[in-house]
């Protein structure tokens, strides 16, 4: 996988420190927060933390660099984003929002949008599943959240029946890892780059990158 710096569109060859088990959660942080989203976000993070995913958020940590960056590695850095929308949200927000859900839907990642029932999705997003702020809110996040798992099982089946291409194969085993959090992933990665007479490569190299999850 290539990935390409949002700041000034070059390739990046530094490693991403990643976060398995992880949810990037794509919300409003500032003040004043509109109605019942502090409820929302609550009710998120409860059941994120209660099926094992840590809720991580851009002000999760303070790297004192570029604020763009940061979420941009974030969102590399981990198997599952939320979206958190609500229709009391300034525009320029919401724009922020659909940006990072755009970007990691490109890379992979797991999506989830969690909505009130008044915020209105853009058309690209009407045919996209969502959760509602409303009676059952919680089974269906829940169920969401337990779906995973099988997720990760398929991202593992397809690594190996991949037998001729073994960067996607790695990559495959890599979206599992970061969803299981199963270090035996790791190895059987390191294995395919073996075979593959990936060893060769630059330390900063894609493939060398790639493998090193």
């Amino acid at each position: 996988m290539i990935r390409y710096r949002p700041t000034d569109g070059d390739a990046t060859t530094t490693p991403i420190r990643y976060r398995p088990r992880a949810c990037f959660v794509m919300t409003q942080l500032g003040e004043p927060s509109p109605t019942q989203l502090p409820e929302i976000r609550r009710a998120l993070e409860h059941e994120l933390t209660r099926h094992g995913f840590r809720p991580l958020d851009a002000d999760s940590q303070v790297t004192g660099r570029d604020f763009l960056l940061k979420i941009w590695e974030l969102m590399h850095a981990v198997p599952l984003g939320v979206a958190l929308v609500h229709e009391g949200m300034p525009h320029s927000t919401l724009a922020n929002i659909y940006l990072e859900l755009g970007h990691m839907q490109a890379y992979g990642k797991e999506l989830l949008v969690v909505k009130t029932p008044a915020a209105e999705v853009p058309s690209d997003l009407v045919r996209t599943e969502y959760v509602e702020w409303a009676p059952g809110f919680r089974v269906r996040l829940s169920a969401f959240l337990g779906g995973l798992m099988e997720r990760a099982e398929y991202y593992s089946l397809v690594a190996d029946q991949l037998e001729r291409n073994p960067l996607l194969a790695i990559d495959y085993l890599r979206r599992a890892f970061l969803i299981t959090g199963n270090a035996d992933l790791r190895t059987r990665a390191e294995k395919i780059a073996a075979g593959a007479g990936l060893e060769g490569r630059a330390r900063n190299s894609v493939e060398a990158l790639l493998v090193r999850f």
